[in-house]
């Protein structure tokens, strides 16, 4: 198990490395690929909780986001990126000691990961499934918020911009709550991971709120 997984974060290295898109643009190469290694450590969590093959899905999650070393121009690109991570990564699992059942397993975890569509027939199992839904936990955690308030400026709104921004935050995190992943495991995960940061913009939102005299 160990050499199949240590010759996948090598080879994506690799294909992080030699990418010109990546090379171009650093900030975008270190935070994809730590979010890969943190989406590979929930997959392990994921499989230890279910009893599923730990190595397959901690490959699925550590190619999960491969075709991220190309350029996306539209948005196509980006809802594609799944679909074109399967076609990436299938050449190099086909080198691991992998049945080819596990193969595609993994292939077609990979392909629905974005919108929940491959171009290829598969099977939903768990641990198909459990590749997006790592993805997803991983983008609802602590990091996230950084990211996000960051990349909105967030500190050079006005306060009424700024209560407006988590007011909204805050309403689709309620209806996130209660989504059902693949498998209990990842349910649990989930909801933890949305109640914190429903915590969290709720007491920012009190800050914010006591921010202004009345």
């Amino acid at each position: 198990m160990a050499q199949n997984i240590s010759r996948t974060v090598d080879y994506l290295r690799q294909q992080f490395d030699q990418s010109e898109y990546m090379s171009k643009n650093p900030a975008d190469k270190k935070y994809r690929l730590e979010h890969t290694m943190r989406v590979a450590n929930i997959g392990r969590q994921i499989a230890k909780g279910e009893g599923l093959d730990e190595e397959a899905l901690v490959i699925g999650c550590l190619l999960h986001d491969l075709s991220y070393v190309g350029t996306f121009t539209s948005d196509d690109d980006w809802l594609n990126h799944g679909r074109n991570a399967a076609k990436m990564a299938r050449p190099f699992l086909e080198t691991l000691d992998l049945s080819q059942e596990k193969v595609e397993e993994i292939c077609y975890g990979i392909a629905i990961h974005v919108d929940d569509e491959a171009d290829f027939p598969g099977e939903r199992s768990p641990l198909a499934l459990s590749i997006g839904d790592c993805d997803n936990i991983d983008r609802f955690d602590a990091y996230r918020i950084h990211e996000t308030l960051k990349n909105r400026a967030f500190t050079d709104l006005s306060c009424d911009e700024q209560v407006e921004y988590v007011t909204n935050v805050l309403e689709r995190l309620n209806k996130y709550i209660d989504m059902q992943m693949g498998t209990e495991t990842a349910t649990t995960l989930w909801k933890e991971r949305i109640a914190f940061q429903i915590e969290f913009f709720n007491r920012l939102q009190a800050q914010l709120e006591a921010s202004v005299f009345f």
